[in-house]
């Protein structure tokens, strides 16, 4: 890379806390970045999830070099034994971060396409020595093309949920009843949200930890409104993991979450199909049945919420040179690390630049987008990858690979990370996740659970971009 290359900013796609991280680091590094959020404030994705509260406690979602940052400014953590939601998250913290990066955050743009200019991910001659080149569309419609000596893609997943087909396609039927169906833990203290749910039948779909959240609402809402039932589908059985870690957990709050689900299942109070993987949406007047792989046929329900994960979009990094792992669309230094059908479904190892690496020089994917598929991603761990990332593209090989953190045990077969996705293993074969038979049971929660997820400490779920 010639001088003049150098010169031109590092492009971070992203402003949520993993790309707003990517910047401060940059800066610490004396590397000019510019970060593209196609929202209009920092944090949007984020800010979509306000309602729910994070696994982790505020000193465990601030990153040292953004406080540094912050600090001319005046600003001050919040309580670091508190467990912030979405919103604090987002306005108490991102905002103010990207406030102080100024002109180095520009919203409303949304990146389009990454390639290196004048080269094609066929073309061999000369690629090295040519600078980025990132297509973007502005708020006004008018697109733009900006160059860059690197590119940091911390655009996440929150805008790819994974769908209700069992094969990870759509449902035959999905997508024309998708007035009635959702991929998002519902918000229950707005109205309109409410009264979608209330005296209503309603399935959720998945197992992690958003499954937990959206099942104690609903249950809660039963209370106020006993017409109310939920239906909770799994594509595996109840086991002695399905409720994850819970007092052997090193987040609590994670670990109380699957305590208070599995007393849910215990009291008594909604329908949970086991073994069960959708096929079909079919239409029954004005409700929806679910038909599974088996032939099954479930009753009649008038919403869906689908909580089965997340997915990266790789559609605006096409052209560049990734090597990505086949199954996790994970880097493929860093698959192994947190492969479920290698390890105990909830372990994560600390890592940087060197397993973020692809055969094109200087892009790096990182938080949720470097885990593809993979769940158990923690804010702590796209701090150190980015602190990583920003070494290496310094120069500072020996930073770049040092390690700097210690990650907590989660003490967890398919547990959920920081952006609470269920656990991929539930549908692969083999590790510690084994495919159940078809059953049915009752499941329900009491009175005390019906603010999981929303309001209360410590809080239960984590979610985000």
């Amino acid at each position: 890379m010639n001088a003049s290359t150098e010169a031109l900013p590092v492009v971070v796609i992203g402003a949520g806390p993993i790309g707003l991280a990517a910047a401060a680091r940059l800066i610490e590094r004396d590397i000019e970045p510019l970060v593209l959020e196609s929202g209009p404030v920092a944090g949007s994705a984020v800010r979509e999830w306000a309602h729910v509260r994070l696994f982790s406690t505020w000193s465990e979602v601030v990153d040292p070099s953004a406080e540094k940052l912050l600090a001319p400014t005046g600003w001050a953590r919040p309580d670091g034994a508190a467990y912030p939601n979405g919103g604090d998250w987002a306005t108490l913290y991102l905002q103010p971060l990207a406030d102080a990066l100024g002109d180095r955050v520009r919203y409303g743009a949304r990146v389009t396409g990454v390639s290196r200019a004048g080269r094609d991910r066929v073309v061999d001659s000369g690629r090295e020595a040519q600078p980025f080149t990132v297509h973007l569309l502005g708020a006004d419609g008018r697109e733009e093309r900006i160059t860059a000596r690197a590119v940091i893609d911390a655009s996440g997943t929150w805008t790819t949920p994974n769908p209700l087909g069992g094969d990870g396609l759509r449902a035959l039927g999905e997508r024309t009843a998708a007035d009635r169906i959702s991929y998002r833990v519902p918000d229950l203290t707005d109205p309109a949200v409410r009264a979608r749910y209330a005296g209503r039948r309603t399935a959720v779909v998945g197992t992690g930890a958003s499954a937990f959240t959206a099942l104690a609402l609903l249950a809660g809402l039963a209370e106020d409104v006993p017409a109310t039932h939920a239906t909770w589908i799994l594509r595996r059985g109840i086991g002695g993991d399905t409720f994850g870690g819970g007092a052997a957990d090193q987040l609590p709050a994670r670990g109380a979450l699957g305590r208070r689900a599995q007393a849910a299942v215990e009291a008594g109070h909604a329908t949970a199909a086991t073994g069960f993987r959708t096929a079909a949406v079919e239409r029954d007047g004005g409700r929806l049945i679910l038909v599974g792989e088996d032939g099954r046929r479930l009753d009649p329900v008038d919403e869906v919420i689908v909580l089965t994960g997340f997915r990266p979009d790789l559609t605006f990094v096409s052209e560049l040179r990734l090597a990505l792992d086949e199954r996790l669309q994970a880097p493929v230094g860093l698959a192994p690390l947190i492969d479920p059908n290698v390890h105990s479904c909830g372990t994560a190892y600390p890592h940087g630049a060197n397993e973020l690496s692809h055969p094109e020089r200087d892009v790096y994917l990182v938080g949720m987008k470097s885990y593809g598929r993979a769940p158990t991603f923690l804010a702590l761990t796209g701090y150190e990858q980015v602190r990583s990332v920003a070494a290496a593209l310094a120069g500072d090989r020996e930073a770049a690979e040092r390690v700097e953190l210690v990650l907590p045990e989660t003490g967890v077969c398919g547990g959920a990370g920081l952006f609470d996705q269920p656990d991929p293993a539930e549908d692969l074969a083999g590790g510690c996740c084994a495919a159940p038979a078809p059953a049915t049971l009752r499941i329900g929660v009491g009175a005390d659970d019906r603010t999981a997820g929303n309001t209360g400490a410590p809080a239960p779920a984590r979610g985000g971009r």
